[in-house]
């Protein structure tokens, strides 16, 4: 990716962050993006790039993070939509604002990105790449993060019209879909061996994935060596979707 630059959202630590050390390697030049500005920043500077604060879930920020990318580092060629939340709860406690959180971040935060980046892709004349973190949670549900579930429902939707959309132009957009990952997410899982066992029970490679597992994938897909993919979700599980039964 020598020449290019990538945007991963979500960036100061986790998934995204391993996802921008994978792209990084590649030769791209960096910029991460992170509502964490402390962290973000400190993980531009290991990985030598610009990090930038952001909250996905305002489209204000979102604009002006685009704008300032405009103004000092010029068009992308990549974006990882990776930044997300999960909030946690009794499905019929959930309140409207929690519900609307997440799908702000998840949801509309990547659509946001993914419109202003095709834009500069366009402009540029250079085609591009969108990357977007689904999870098998856009497949299989959980009761106590509805929201979650259908953020990334309406996310594998979103990456499908999307690639349909900026085909012409030379822009492909995928997804990625995270199984079981060793990151904070899962800190309270690693923690409990009795729902460590549960999750090892779904999973047939029993065993947790790593985010640079996730990472490496993702920059395949933002490379020219997934030239011919576009409009798919890669799921990233261990083999848990094809599992029809526990044993």
């Amino acid at each position: 990716m020598e020449g290019r630059t990538a945007l991963v959202t979500g960036a100061a630590r986790g998934i995204g962050l391993a996802c921008a050390k994978a792209i990084a390697r590649d030769g791209a030049r960096m910029v991460l993006a992170d509502i964490d500005a402390e962290g973000v920043r400190e993980a531009a500077d290991r990985i030598g790039g610009l990090g930038l604060a952001c909250d996905m879930g305002d489209a204000g920020a979102v604009d002006d993070l685009f704008e300032h990318i405009g103004r000092e580092v010029g068009p992308l060629s990549v974006l990882v939509n990776c930044a997300g939340i999960a909030e946690p709860g009794d499905f019929l406690e959930t309140s409207l604002d929690s519900f609307r959180r997440v799908i702000g971040v998840n949801l509309v935060g990547p659509f946001l990105a993914t419109q202003r980046a095709a834009r500069s892709m366009i402009e540029a004349g250079r085609g591009g790449a969108i990357v977007n973190m689904s999870s098998i949670n856009a497949q299989v549900a959980i009761p106590s993060i509805a929201a979650y579930c259908a953020s990334k429902g309406g996310l594998a939707q979103l990456t499908r019209a999307s690639a349909l959309a900026l085909a012409p132009h030379g822009i492909r957009v995928n997804a990625v879909g995270p199984g079981s990952i060793d990151t904070a997410m899962l800190a309270s899982v690693n923690a409990d061996p009795a729902a460590l066992e549960m999750v090892m029970s779904r999973t047939p490679l029993k065993r947790l994935g790593t985010p640079e597992e996730i990472g490496e994938v993702v920059a395949f897909l933002a490379s020219e060596k997934a030239s011919y993919i576009t409009g798919e979700t890669i799921y990233v599980d261990g083999g848990r979707l094809g599992l029809n039964y526990v044993c």
